[in-house]
């Protein structure tokens, strides 16, 4: 009975197999809580339907599966091989007066680390936070990374204090966002902002510290975002700039592997950080954006539309988790596991939606995006006058069509 099934068809089967078996190892991968094993299994009842399909044994699948699924438990299980020591290790952390920047300065400095921790005002909250909490080994150096006369001198400030000694970590956290709302409202400068910050400003500090991450053997550590890899709506300029970051950082680790330096992405959730918690800031925000806008553009959105997509990103901010641990965990396992991963997801649910944007049709995968970030429910104005003009005309059709009846 076998004989009956054509080559293409187990090249189908082999393809499936691999699909499936890549599928189930990036789930149980993934921090999804119960979900894992869960969609797993749902994944290996799928491949041993359509293996029945061929005439296979049903109860020998059953067997191979079972054998597979305990391998992988026990390599799961598995005594974690020991971190590497901290002390003596020197990191460079970029964006440090508040957030995860400020909140991995104060770890790494506590995990005996000699941190050199970028700012952009030394009198200001967060620097005055790090000389106050920190051990006399974390150095502050204000630093704009869009300037390269700035990222120079630190570069000249860190070897002197290092002397032969490479540096072990560069943490690129610095960045901004400084846009909301449709792509077509948003300024040109907003573009132009994120990119001089999110890509060049990393670009330019990560040159120019390589030579040491290279004499160390040491670890890049860049904190991107979902928004790099997915579309998330009124989020084009940031997102544009993450996706040039991300591009950049996974052709450094490739670029990099020959020396010896590791390179890791950090994709947080949401977090409460920098001003997203500051009213002030979104009225701002808001306030710059009508100014800009052109009376006909205005007009096509609607004031109501805009005024919407505000107060949506301050409902999503306020609602952001405070806690940074995830973030500063992942960054510290990025630096001390003697097997960094290439990418780690911080918060719950980015590996759900990583999952389902791999592996998902588009339809779906694009519908959960829009449920799960800003769930606009007004229209355009525009398209809200056209709906309304094509009812309104479908209406009168429709009376039409029924005196002609009361004729007939």
């Amino acid at each position: 009975m076998m004989d009956h099934y054509t080559l293409p068809y187990w090249i189908y089967l082999a393809v499936l197999t691999v699909f499936v078996g890549g599928a189930m190892k990036k789930i149980l991968a993934s921090h999804l809580s119960s979900a894992p094993p869960l969609v797993a299994w749902l994944g290996a009842i799928v491949l041993v339907e359509r293996l029945w399909a061929s005439c296979l044994p049903a109860v020998l699948l059953l067997v191979l599966l079972g054998l597979a699924c305990c391998f992988y438990s026990a390599a799961r299980t598995g005594p974690p091989p020991a971190a590497l020591p901290a002390h003596g290790k020197a990191v460079l952390i970029t964006g440090c007066d508040s957030g995860f920047g400020n909140a991995t300065a104060k770890h790494l400095d506590a995990l005996g680390f000699e941190v050199f921790a970028t700012v952009l005002d030394l009198l200001g909250d967060g620097a005055r936070e790090l000389q106050r909490t920190c051990s006399p080994r974390l150095t502050l150096l204000q630093v704009d990374i869009t300037q390269p006369q700035q990222v120079q001198q630190a570069l000249l400030d860190i070897k002197a204090k290092l002397g032969l000694k490479g540096l072990w970590g560069l943490v690129n956290n610095a960045g901004v966002c400084v846009n909301f709302g449709d792509a077509e409202l948003s300024l040109m400068s907003n573009f132009r902002g994120c990119m001089e910050v999110n890509f060049f400003g990393t670009l330019s500090i990560t040159k120019s510290f390589l030579p040491l991450l290279r004499q160390a053997k040491g670890r890049i550590i860049t904190i991107s975002s979902p928004a790099g890899d997915q579309p998330f709506p009124c989020l084009a300029a940031y997102g544009a700039s993450k996706a040039a970051l991300n591009l950049f950082i996974n052709t450094l680790r490739h670029e990099l592997e020959p020396w010896g330096v590791r390179v890791s992405t950090i994709l947080p959730s949401s977090y409460r950080t920098g001003q997203s918690s500051n009213n002030t800031y979104w009225e701002q925000q808001h306030q710059q954006l009508l100014q800009s806008l052109s009376p006909a553009l205005l007009e096509d959105y609607g004031e109501d539309y805009v005024n919407e997509t505000k107060e949506l990103f301050q409902s999503h901010a306020s609602q952001a988790n405070p806690d940074f641990s995830p973030v500063v965990n992942a960054i510290v396992q990025a630096l001390l596991s003697p097997q960094p991963r290439v990418r780690y997801f911080a918060g719950p649910g980015i590996g759900l939606m990583y999952f389902i944007h791999s592996y998902c049709p588009f339809s779906i995968s694009n519908r959960f995006l829009q449920k799960l970030f800003v769930k606009k429910k007004l229209m355009p104005l525009a398209l809200r006058r056209q709906s309304g003009f094509n009812l309104n005309l479908s209406l009168h059709n429709n009376n039409n069509n029924e005196e002609k009846l009361k004729y007939l």
